[in-house]
């Protein structure tokens, strides 16, 4: 049965510490490490008590010596967030507010499914893409989180008591556009998939991005995880009205390094695509769809409109969603519905923003 907003108010808060250690990857460990006169396998034993362990006070990493661990104390910072509220949807789906240093809040979802656990995290205070479809749009970017601050969702998940399920695949489709923030989301990234880390595979971390050519190289080159490509319309022109971003990143620019990169063997782009009443959901944007994307490995991901208060744009109906889908593997692609989770709750795709959770019915 979904909790209340109250009852989730009754959770205890999540702290820590060891906040500025968080965002060091293994060989700036080792450089400070080596500063302190200590062998680089050092490095290897704090990177693991921060990032496989969840142990972030350097006093309690235990096999460090005593003035290693006193030495590293000035290094680190509180936990850069807190839990402030967790709300339960009807589905089970469950959204994470979390409380910044400098007061800002930030919104995670966690998705259970089978077997798997999934995690969207988020990568900006807010977002400057101005996609007209998504209520995180609306807030304008206000800025980029840092490194450990995006870690720091992952970690805080994992360290809840309580949890009986890993996280088991992550996702960059929160608040913010990844690519916009790309150094910080890079570096939290190598970090969550290193070995002796968190040690995600990049099979299954995705990032989701309305497509920014040299970024998206960078990282496709660098850290090989899935793709998801915020598509959502058949040409160009539609795509503008949907996301102004479109007209400094025309999709068949950002098709056509999709095109040349080399891909993993039975690895696809996903492409996202948000299906808006009257606008990209009509037979001919089918058609059209299936010209863009020729000769791009991928799959399709049809995402039926998530409403919020103050949008003026409309879902379309199930059996419009289902007839496009129809058309699109008629002409050989790949493609699925992805009817969204947590809807009742604002926690789907889309909807995320800092403000308060509506009450759940019923709770």
């Amino acid at each position: 049965m979904p909790e209340s907003r109250s009852d989730s108010k009754r959770r205890p808060p999540l702290h820590f510490a060891g906040g500025d250690l968080l965002a060091l990857d293994l060989p700036e460990l080792e450089e400070r490490l080596l500063a302190l006169g200590q062998p680089a396998y050092r490095a290897r034993q704090v990177f693991g008590w921060l990032h496989a362990r969840g142990v972030f006070r350097p006093a309690d990493m235990l096999n460090l010596p005593r003035e290693v661990r006193a030495a590293l104390e000035p290094m680190s910072s509180p936990f850069p967030l807190t839990l402030e509220e967790s709300v339960q949807a009807a589905d089970g789906t469950e959204k994470l507010r979390f409380r910044l240093g400098d007061g800002g809040v930030v919104e995670s979802v966690l998705i259970p499914e089978d077997k798997r656990l999934t995690l969207c995290v988020s990568t900006q205070l807010g977002c400057g893409m101005g996609c007209t479809f998504c209520r995180t749009g609306r807030m304008g970017l206000q800025r980029n989180l840092t490194p450990e601050e995006i870690l720091a969702q992952v970690y805080a998940v994992r360290g809840a008591p309580g949890r009986d399920r890993e996280v088991s695949h992550l996702v960059l489709m929160g608040m913010g556009e990844p690519l916009d923030n790309l150094e910080n989301s890079l570096r939290a990234l190598r970090i969550l998939t290193h070995p002796l880390g968190a040690n995600l595979s990049t099979r299954k971390v995705t990032v989701s991005t309305v497509g920014i050519p040299e970024a998206l190289e960078r990282l496709v080159r660098e850290v090989p995880v899935s793709i998801t490509l915020s598509l959502n319309a058949p040409d160009s022109g539609i795509r503008s009205e949907l996301m102004p971003i479109n007209r400094r990143y025309p999709v068949e620019e950002v098709l056509a390094l999709l095109r040349r990169l080399p891909l993993p063997p039975r690895r696809r782009t996903t492409m996202a695509y948000v299906m808006v009443k009257g606008v990209n959901d009509r037979p001919r944007d089918a058609r059209e769809l299936t010209r863009l994307l020729h000769g791009v490995r991928c799959k399709i991901n049809l995402v039926p409109l998530n409403p919020f208060p103050g949008l003026d744009l409309e879902r379309p109906e199930d059996s419009r969603v289902l007839e496009f889908q129809a058309l699109l593997r008629a002409r050989g692609l790949s493609t699925h519905v992805r009817f969204s989770r947590g809807t009742d709750i604002l926690a789907a795709c889309g909807q995320l923003a800092a403000a308060p959770s509506p009450p759940v019915p019923g709770g």
